[in-house]
């Protein structure tokens, strides 16, 4: 790996956005391609960030100022990887269940899902079993990813499942669960794929996910 690639990946550890957005211009006008300066600079950092993470080392603060330097630099490369017809890692939609308007967690995963190369739509909180479903017939995702802060709440991913069955659509589609009261049997109980109790899990459990439905389909 090229030194200024080291020096975007010790940026984004650090949050240092701005340095992050000069480094990623310089890469590019020395002529590293886009997809590089992506994968092995700014992913490669938020995958350290992510490990800390889950170790206790960082804590959310950290993680919010070093996605605000991954975004910086992510928006730098956007034409570049556009032009370059560079394909995501997948897609996910998530968001935060009806009835509750707890974004904080919703907000680290989709930051901690965009650092592995997955496309993310966020339909932000309060959001029923209907939108889920409209914006999965929309946006055609691999995973669905919900999020609940609430035990009151928590039955909405049941009627979520219950939704995309209902559809026809329950084995097209990982659903994700996630949350402060969300567990592994809870996950079983209402008919769900994946539960992760941290975003950075969350992450690398989805990008496994998508490769395993990607090679199946292969």
């Amino acid at each position: 790996m090229t030194t200024i690639l080291s020096e975007i990946s010790e940026g984004l550890q650090m949050g240092k956005a701005k340095i992050v957005k000069e480094l990623v211009e310089k890469a590019l006008a020395q002529g590293l391609a886009a997809i590089d300066i992506l994968e092995n600079g700014l992913m490669r950092g938020m995958d350290v960030v992510a490990r800390k993470f889950q170790s206790n080392e960082v804590f959310v603060p950290e993680v919010l100022i070093a996605a605000r330097a991954m975004n910086m630099g992510t928006a730098v490369l956007k034409p570049y990887l556009e032009e370059a017809d560079t394909t995501s890692a997948g897609k996910a939609v998530i968001g935060t269940v009806k009835g509750d308007l707890h974004d904080i967690g919703k907000n680290l995963v989709r930051m901690m899902f965009e650092g592995k190369g997955i496309e993310v739509i966020d339909l932000g909180v309060d959001v029923s079993p209907a939108q889920f479903l409209e914006a999965y017939r929309a946006e055609k995702p691999d995973i669905i990813a919900l999020s609940a802060l609430l035990t009151t709440t928590m039955g909405e991913m049941r009627n979520t499942v219950q939704a995309f069955k209902d559809a026809g659509l329950r084995d097209d589609v990982i659903i994700m669960v996630g949350g402060a009261p969300v567990t592994e049997a809870f996950c079983e109980e209402v008919g769900a794929d994946i539960y992760t109790g941290d975003a950075a899990s969350a992450a690398e459990k989805a990008k496994n996910a998508i490769l395993a439905k990607h090679s199946a389909l292969d």
